[in-house]
């Protein structure tokens, strides 16, 4: 009886260390301590990100030296850093967008980074918020109707790429003229530049440095650097894309003018070599199934 339990438990031990030795063996970077997993090879360090370096956005330098303002851009760096999924799809359609966006910056005036704007906004996405915005730009009816945007049962130009950017750059403009300020128009885009000038009265603030405002409004300046930052240099923040992992552009289609009513976009499509799905994709401000058009106006369908 002995014997046998003496056996038994060497044949334990045996077993056991040679299980250790297999693990050590498989994944050598256990005893190093090494980074990724061998099995996954996804990264498994999780390093904080100092922000100890100059940010600025739109040209308007954010002061480091200011306790406030550096652990508010601390927290957007690792909030959208570490949001993988979202952040690694803005990566991958910002490739897609943004050579459509920047021309219509530069041509209306606004700085480069007015860009990311539209990343924290809606990810590059048309989105719809539950308070009715929409769009890649977020604009509700009203103002998207103020600047010039269709807004009806079967066309909603929130969703138009180049007619919303357009609209932006003017929204955007007329805040930095109230302002003085792109770090405030910023701000007043998003919490409404009336509400914003009543803040400022009240506080006495000058800058957005002064300026206490509500949580959504106070992280969105630094929502917008972090952004900024991470797109503009996504290895370093642990993100590695190849050429093929970004989506292309869509400028592979001819341009088709419109200017009568369409009974049937199936018919339309299906007509210029193309189907209903895919005329959705690339034109999704058309929101019905048909075109009045009752005004006769002119409408480019890609």
């Amino acid at each position: 009886m002995t014997t046998s339990w003496f056996n038994w438990l060497s044949f334990v031990i045996l077993f056991i260390g040679l299980a250790l030795m297999g693990s050590s063996f498989l994944d050598p970077q256990a005893e190093e301590g090494g980074a990724t997993s061998s099995r996954t090879g996804l990264p498994q360090m999780i390093t904080s990100i100092t922000p100890d370096k100059t940010y600025t956005f739109a040209g308007e330098e954010l002061d480091m030296s200011n306790m406030d303002l550096r652990e508010r851009l601390d927290r957007e760096l690792i909030v959208n850093a570490y949001y993988h999924s979202n952040t690694l799809l803005s990566l991958k359609k910002a490739r897609r967008f943004f050579p459509v966006i920047e021309p219509i910056l530069r041509e209306e005036g606004v700085p480069d980074d007015l860009k990311y704007l539209a990343v924290a906004e809606s990810a590059l996405m048309n989105a719809v918020s539950s308070a009715g915005a929409r769009g890649i730009w977020q604009f509700m009816e009203a103002t998207a109707k103020s600047y010039g945007l269709e807004v009806n049962s079967e066309v909603d130009e929130r969703n138009h790429l180049e007619k919303s950017t357009r609209a932006a750059c003017q929204y955007l403009k007329s805040y930095y003229a109230k302002f003085g300020s792109w770090q405030l128009a910023a701000c007043g885009y998003n919490m409404g530049g009336p509400r914003l000038a009543r803040e400022m009265e009240i506080q006495r603030a000058k800058t957005f440095a002064e300026v206490n405002l509500n949580s959504e409004t106070s992280r969105y300046l630094f929502r917008i650097v972090a952004l900024k930052t991470i797109l503009e240099d996504p290895a370093a923040f642990g993100y590695q894309l190849e050429d093929e992992d970004y989506y292309p552009p869509m400028d592979n289609v001819d341009k088709v003018t419109v200017d009568s009513a369409v009974a049937n976009w199936g018919d339309f499509a299906i007509q210029h070599g193309t189907n209903y799905r895919m005329l959705k994709v690339y034109n999704p401000w058309l929101k019905d199934n048909k075109l009045t058009n009752k005004a006769r106006k002119t409408y480019t369908i890609l």
